[in-house]
């Protein structure tokens, strides 16, 4: 998962049509994909994780293969969960260390679950 800091973030705009930037309450099924090679999905507050559901939806019921990006109230404690949903890139808020957020993956960096990155568990896994 690539980490960025606010600052390098361009959000979505209306003039930009490969970039969407959908409400939390849209189901990702009713987005027109056609073209679009990047979704932002906001936590408006870390407690709200309606964009972890969006992710993981987009990823392995809709296939979506661009970037999806997670903006907001981003907490670096959050990242590995988004990374496991289908999130490609985290913006952090302002304030908040990168080299801090990367230690996160250096902590947890292996799990033997599935997600919407690796479909099959660590047992079901061929050389595993």
């Amino acid at each position: 998962m690539k980490i960025i800091e606010a600052k390098d973030h361009q959000a979505a705009s209306q003039d930009n049509p490969a970039v969407l930037a959908p409400a939390n309450d849209v189901d990702p099924s009713e987005l027109s994909l056609a073209g679009v090679t990047r979704i932002d999905l906001t936590f408006p507050k870390f407690t709200d994780g309606r964009a972890y559901s969006q992710a993981y939806l987009l990823r392995r019921r809709l296939g979506f293969q661009g970037e999806i990006r997670a903006v907001g109230d981003v907490l670096i404690d959050q990242l590995v969960q988004m990374s496991r949903t289908g999130f490609d890139v985290a913006v952090l808020r302002a304030g908040v260390d990168i080299a801090d957020a990367q230690r996160q993956f250096d902590r947890f960096s292996g799990f033997y679950q599935a997600d919407a990155v690796n479909a099959k568990p660590v047992f079901a896994r061929q050389g595993a």
